[in-house]
């Protein structure tokens, strides 16, 4: 299903139709919501998102930039964060969080921080209700598909926001290609370099190797970017 998706988004020419694409993923992926936000290196904005209006404008006129846990921890990191992981307990987060519970937002989300060209930062999020146990499970399922197509939307966005962003086609050598495959399909390193009867250290000799190729500022990055160009088949 992702794959008949993605083969949609690729075809998507105004970011009205992004909107749309944005929308329609939240029945692809199985939750209440899903954004995509965007800022590019001259501070212009793009949103997609299944949020009510009442919720959005709320968040815009308080400025809740300035307290929400998911955007200040994804400024500073890289990895995907799962929302239980962050500090909720400052009165004023908490406060905010129970707005946006009674907002529909979902008591469980998961975003992904992407960081493109010249600067530009963007924010993919699903979020949606569920114990901590089926959420753990449907992060740790999905995560692939997650990476995937956050990337792929921000590839589009960028497209549309610059008339093309077709990057120069990277080739990674069997082991390099082998090691990142372990890594999307969850293998933990010790774990990949088992499966590929060589070290750790050799392992992260090939990671590091693809990083650097791939441009990427970190391994996660790395297995994204590796996906969104078809490099890895998983």
């Amino acid at each position: 299903m992702l794959e008949s998706y993605i083969e949609q988004l690729q075809r998507v020419e105004t970011l009205g139709e992004l909107n749309d694409q944005v929308v329609a993923l939240r029945d692809t992926l199985d939750v209440e919501h899903v954004v995509y936000h965007s800022v590019n290196s001259t501070g212009e904005q793009y949103a997609a998102l299944t949020y009510s209006p009442e919720w959005v404008q709320r968040y815009l006129d308080e400025d809740y930039t300035r307290i929400d846990p998911v955007v200040q921890a994804c400024y500073r990191r890289f990895h995907p964060i799962d929302w239980k992981r962050l500090d909720w307990t400052n009165k004023n987060v908490r406060n905010f969080h129970g707005e946006a519970i009674d907002s529909g937002i979902g008591n469980q989300g998961f975003s992904v921080p992407i960081r493109g060209p010249s600067g530009q930062f963007a924010l993919f999020t699903v979020s949606g209700n569920a114990s901590d146990d089926k959420w753990a499970s449907y992060t740790q399922e999905h995560v692939r598909d997650l990476l995937l197509v956050s990337h792929f939307v921000n590839q589009k966005a960028l497209e549309l926001e610059r008339g093309t962003d077709q990057v120069q086609t990277v080739s990674l050598s069997p082991r390099e290609t082998d090691a990142l495959t372990m890594l999307a399909m969850s293998y933990n390193r010790a774990q990949a370099a088992d499966s590929l009867s060589i070290s750790e250290h050799t392992l992260r000799v090939y990671i590091e190797s693809a990083r650097f190729k791939l441009t990427a500022m970190n391994t996660t990055h790395a297995v994204a970017r590796a996906l969104s160009q078809g490099l890895l088949i998983i």
